[in-house]
């Protein structure tokens, strides 16, 4: 496979029309991405307009959620892929659009938008039945990388802070939604036990390197965030990783475009 360096972004846009009219299109324009990865779409397929389905060169793929004004994923791919799906073959929260898959020959990506539970106990239940239907659609394409070779990346807001460097007060959240034992240790599962890798944290291991920001005081000026959106890969793109960044010279939300360079082909 001849190598070349592919740009993968993931960034959960609060909103695609929101995003677009704070500044997203230039942004891309000038990132130069190769898949971008989007979550929090908050619109049906009839609301994405033309400009926002296939913008610049980009080939859209959506999966909206059947509520109104909610959740949602989608990837913009330069290079057409063989296959797009939808959903995990679960009821409940394929119905919440909340995962699509690209494949090329020898690659997937996926973009994923895991549930927050921080609006209350409903939701945090409904947090811990996605997770308990998740893990083992990960397990099912770690299984299918080590048959076949092929590799993945899944990009997404998992919703989840690992560790205790992944947030800026993580003494205060240990019982809040997105820092609580159990998540942690899921996510522990997902990079140990079934053996992804986050490849963010391959590449740079200081601290302060956050992703989402409350909008609640002075989050963001201060920098009191959460590093809650990943890259989770096989090991073998995550060996080609090459770069990251967090882009926060402008905001298009309240959480910051991951970026990271793979040293790989599609084809």
């Amino acid at each position: 496979m001849e190598s070349t360096l592919l740009r993968i972004t993931s960034i959960n846009l609060n909103g695609i029309r929101s995003a677009f009219n704070k500044g997203l299109l230039e942004w891309l324009r000038t990132n130069q991405a190769d898949i971008v990865c989007m979550q929090e779409l908050k619109a049906h397929l009839a609301d994405i307009y033309e400009a926002l389905r296939h913008p610049l060169d980009y080939t859209g793929h959506f999966c909206a959620a059947e509520k109104k004004g909610y959740s949602g994923v989608g990837i913009y791919l330069r290079e057409q892929a063989e296959r797009v799906m939808l959903g995990m073959d679960c009821e409940e929260f394929d119905a919440e659009g909340r995962v699509i898959r690209a494949d090329w020959p020898k690659f997937s990506v996926v973009s994923a938008y895991l549930p927050s539970g921080s609006s209350g106990p409903e939701r945090q239940e409904a947090k811990f039945r996605f997770l308990d239907k998740f893990g083992p659609w990960l397990q099912g394409l770690m299984d299918e990388h080590r048959t076949t070779g092929r590799e993945f990346v899944i990009c997404g807001d998992w919703n989840i802070a690992h560790k205790e460097i992944d947030l800026k007060n993580w003494k205060s959240n240990q019982k809040n939604s997105g820092f609580l034992p159990e998540e942690r240790a899921w996510l522990t599962h997902v990079l140990t036990d079934l053996g992804f890798v986050d490849v963010f944290r391959q590449l740079d291991v200081r601290a302060d390197q956050f992703t989402w920001w409350s909008n609640r005081g002075q989050a963001w000026a201060k920098n009191v965030g959460w590093r809650i959106d990943y890259q989770i890969a096989t090991p073998g793109i995550a060996s080609t990783a090459r770069a990251t960044s967090i882009y926060k010279d402008e905001r298009f939300s309240d959480h910051a475009p991951l970026t990271v360079d793979y040293d790989i082909s599609l084809s």
